[in-house]
């Protein structure tokens, strides 16, 4: 493992980055100043996962390597596994590939985990398995399985089509797979279960606007009557709480009590602490924030979401979204497509400007600093005087 440690290390840390977190997260420069957020990039979760990937290819290095999806939700990272011969196999149905899975071949299961039906394929099958899960999301199957166990139906906070969302949905099913789910992801389709729940309401109406989010056989009129709350562990976390409010609230005007409404924390660590250090930087000055990360990582879309309700945000992939003073090339999380926006004009005049730089947890450090660099270079400064100040 001192071994691994050292390649990814290698392949992912950031000298420039580590100083600035020694000095505080701020460096100035002539008139620019950059902020970096006190909690940003890998977390524990993601270098567990990342690490015994790359070790996988250390310990069978004349095997076939599968991996279910991807790793985590940034292309660099899966880029590396990929030129390490490790085979993607589909993450959302499973084809002839898993078919053809032998003894000898060995299979990865992403940080997200992996539904319960994909786990016993790959175990029928006999193939070595690296199960990269994170513990978070562990502690969050534990409870929805508690739920099932106690006739609880479990309300997952989580978009319906995300692979830890799925996974976690399989284990709300329960060991007798007789247990429920409902998948909600907006305060919309919240304030909508709550009517219900509350009121009742046209059961097919109900069936059809969460199509693709109920377990099967799923009916409102029977598998709302005790619940308990859960969530993609990488939620906004504000927004769950805000849930959780809502549904305790509905259960309590139908029943006179919440005895049947059960909740539990389980936004993960790592993603509290992110959002917490966004909202803490978030207090000073700044003129625009930069978040890095993968277009389809959950954690840094909320990351996004914070930010855009305070100053000009751009979610941006890698530095090479920076592609001049004029232009950016970001994510645009209504549009979900990439987009080109305008700089805000100060940034390319000589006043004092003051760029906010945050990463999701599945970030590496080596595409912040290159966001640093690229962003202090638009203001004319150099890598060698980053490196020197």
């Amino acid at each position: 493992m001192e071994k691994v440690q050292a390649e990814v290390e290698k392949h992912y840390r950031s000298p420039i980055v580590e100083k600035l977190r020694e000095g505080g997260g701020t460096l100035t420069i002539g008139r620019t100043t950059l902020r970096l957020a006190q909690q940003f990039g890998f977390c524990y979760g993601v270098e567990r996962a990342i690490d015994l990937a790359y070790a996988s290819r250390r310990v069978f290095p004349d095997n076939r390597i599968f991996l279910i999806g991807e790793i985590i939700h940034n292309p660099e990272v899966n880029r590396q596994l990929k030129d390490m011969s490790i085979e993607s196999l589909p993450w959302k149905e499973m084809n002839e590939q898993y078919e053809g899975l032998t003894q000898e071949d060995v299979v990865i299961v992403p940080a997200f985990g992996a539904p319960t039906s994909f786990m016993d394929k790959i175990e029928a099958a006999g193939c070595y398995v690296i199960d990269t899960t994170c513990g978070d999301v562990m502690k969050v199957w534990r409870r929805v399985r508690t739920y099932a166990r106690t006739g609880a139906t479990s309300i997952i906070h989580g978009k319906k089509g995300h692979e830890e969302t799925r996974a976690t949905a399989s284990r709300a099913r329960g060991d007798d797979q007789q247990g429920h789910y409902l998948i909600i992801l907006t305060l919309d389709e919240c304030d909508y279960l709550c009517d219900y729940i509350q009121n009742g309401g046209d059961r097919l109406k109900f069936l059809a606007r969460f199509e693709g989010a109920t377990s099967n056989g799923f009916d409102p009129d029977l598998h709302l009557q005790d619940v308990g709350v859960a969530n993609q562990t990488t939620m906004l976390k504000s927004e769950t709480e805000e849930m959780q409010r809502r549904i305790s609230t509905a259960i309590s005007a139908r029943d006179g009590s919440a005895e049947r409404f059960q909740v539990f924390d389980t936004i993960c660590g790592a993603t509290q602490e992110r959002q917490d250090a966004l909202f803490d930087m978030l207090r000073a000055q700044m003129d625009i924030l930069l978040v890095v990360g993968g277009y389809n990582s959950s954690n840094t879309s909320h990351l996004v979401e914070i930010g855009q309700e305070q100053l000009p945000t751009f979610f941006i992939r890698d530095a090479d979204c920076l592609t001049s003073l004029e232009k950016i090339a970001n994510y645009d999380l209504e549009a979900k497509a990439e987009v080109e926006s305008d700089y805000p004009a100060k940034l390319f005049t000589d006043q004092q400007v003051v760029i906010g730089v945050t990463a999701g947890a599945s970030c590496p450090a080596n595409l912040i600093e290159a966001t640093i660099l690229r962003a202090f270079e638009m203001r004319g400064i150099s890598r060698q005087e980053v490196e020197n100040a």
